[in-house]
């Protein structure tokens, strides 16, 4: 397994200098990855300062040389394929091939979306996923691309350069549990975030026994598709600040056996202070 930063782009961390510190500490501590939210205003009655997680993961790019990053994730919904084709081939090169685009619908769906006029139902955002992702894979393979879909259109267009990555950027997707259609979707790209809610509508780390569940049927519609089982990646996810570093070691453990190969420790200012955080990481991953 190996172990990352979750970084929500909102109050302190808006700013990339400080992000970008917090990387560096993360690598020198051990850790494997740092990725970072997109949101524009997250919760908007919150009022609080959001940075661009496209600046903050090009000053992580700059601050780093080993761990993997990027946006975890971005609702591709609300952004145009071409221009995430250019920043994500940018940032890959920037990086030295070490980018990792994770994606989803993107919530929340009033405040993200429909406060700036962009489609919030699931349904469109859904079908303005799948498209978008076929447009950026042809985008990055350099060849000419001539697309005319319900929500895009390329004529007859050649990006080059092409990204660091071979055969392309990995692509991970947000998938709801309990839901089947993200999981058709996740099944064709190259990884999953499960997302887990309560009854009450709050999030949930996914627990070992959704792994595992959620491991069976990807890989099982991966078989069925004809791709195969490895590599894909499984990630979990938690907070060491609400768990302790000894249960959430053990958690860890559970969820490798389960089938998970990344955990993702959540870093928010709603999850404690900057510098409790740092005490965190700097202590290195809960191996």
């Amino acid at each position: 397994m190996r172990f990352g930063l979750s970084i929500g782009n909102f109050a302190e961390y808006a700013d990339p200098r400080l992000v970008a510190s917090v990387a560096r500490e993360a690598e020198a501590a051990g850790w494997d990855g740092v990725f970072v939210w997109d949101h524009l205003a997250f919760v908007k009655a919150w009022r609080l300062p959001v940075g661009d997680p496209w600046t903050i993961l090009a000053a992580v790019a700059l601050a780093t040389e080993r761990v993997r990053l990027g946006p975890m994730v971005t609702p591709l919904p609300r952004r145009r394929p071409a221009v995430v084709a250019r920043q994500t081939t940018t940032l890959d090169r920037l990086s030295g091939g070490r980018l990792v685009l994770g994606v989803g619908l993107g919530e929340p769906a009033e405040d993200d979306f429909a406060s700036f006029g962009e489609p919030a139902d699931r349904p469109t955002r859904a079908a303005m996923l799948d498209e978008a992702l076929d447009v950026l894979a042809a985008l990055w393979s350099g060849e000419a691309v001539t697309h005319h879909g319900r929500f895009y259109t390329v004529d007859d267009v050649a990006f080059l350069p092409t990204p660091a990555q071979s055969p392309r950027i990995p692509v991970w997707v947000a998938a709801t549990i309990g839901h089947d259609r993200p999981l058709y979707r996740a099944a064709r790209w190259d990884g999953v975030h499960p997302v887990k809610y309560a009854e009450d509508g709050s999030d949930r780390a996914p627990e070992p026994e959704d792994i595992a569940a959620l491991r069976e049927r990807i890989l099982g519609l991966r078989a069925d598709a004809g791709l195969p089982a490895a590599p894909y990646d499984v990630l979990g996810s938690g907070d060491m600040l609400w768990t302790g570093r000894a249960a959430q070691t053990t958690m860890c453990r559970e969820l490798a056996d389960a089938g998970a190969t990344w955990w993702l420790h959540a870093v928010t200012p709603r999850g404690g202070s900057v510098d409790e955080h740092l005490a965190v990481i700097r202590d290195g991953p809960p191996r």
